[in-house]
């Protein structure tokens, strides 16, 4: 497998407060890698930092042999790395097909944009049945997996989601974990940060515990969940949920 992104001792925060210390992570070609640990550990700041929200202050970031540590947001977005943020941001006043649309704005993806309307249909087919409600008025998990969907639009070949199964029934939480595999099955690396450790561990390749902004453990995901130090110091009622 290649390497396709990779997080080298990277530090960032807000103003003067330093959520991120040092934190190194990659993702190769194929891959689901999760990002557990507790509230408040910087999962959420760093998929901000490697996509450009949220500024470095030390280390680098590679995506796909190209430095995109200072890069801006939308420059990320353009060499093919997409982020779902917790809550999706969806546009509630426009239909699904017009957010979907608005996923496809990079000239390069404009010119597929059929191709992959078609595409985020078949994997989510309520999407074609909704296609021309607003999507204010979706489910919690229809929501979640418009989101997706748009950033799917984006072609991505790593796609970062944040909380994915925020705030959900737990039928459409198994049902998120379902579909990010078969996201992960089309080609697509996926990085997930999820409060829900277990079910996350469960599907990924390769796992990270974050403690206090730094690195903690690392570990295949099988290893992660079963690894009593880890259950007990860092994941606790979330490994067991």
């Amino acid at each position: 497998m290649s390497r396709l992104l990779t997080v080298d001792n990277v530090s960032s925060g807000y103003g003067l407060t330093k959520v991120l210390r040092n934190v190194s992570m990659h993702v190769d070609t194929g891959e689901v890698v999760s990002v557990v640990g507790a509230n408040g550990v910087g999962k959420s700041t760093l998929l901000k930092t490697i996509t450009g929200l949220v500024h470095a202050t030390d280390g680098h970031i590679v995506f796909d042999g190209v430095k995109i540590t200072g890069m801006p947001a939308h420059s990320v977005v353009s060499h093919g790395l997409a982020m779902v943020p917790e809550g999706g941001r969806l546009f509630p006043f426009m239909t699904v097909l017009e957010n979907l649309e608005l996923g496809a704005f990079n000239p390069h993806t404009r010119e597929d944009e059929s191709q992959s309307l078609d595409e985020v249909m078949e994997l989510f087919p309520i999407l074609r049945e909704r296609r021309h409600q607003l999507a204010g008025s979706l489910s919690g998990g229809e929501r979640q997996m418009l989101a997706m969907s748009r950033a799917l639009m984006m072609e991505p070949s790593v796609l970062l989601l944040d909380e994915p199964s925020a705030g959900l029934s737990p039928a459409m939480q198994d049902e998120v974990f379902v579909q990010t595999r078969r996201i992960n099955r089309a080609g697509v690396s996926v990085v997930m940060v999820e409060q829900n450790a277990r079910r996350c561990l469960q599907i990924c390749h390769r796992g990270y515990v974050l403690d206090q902004g730094r690195n903690a453990y690392t570990a295949s995901g099988k290893q992660l969940i079963s690894d009593p130090k880890v259950i007990e110091l860092y994941l606790g009622s979330l490994a067991r949920a």
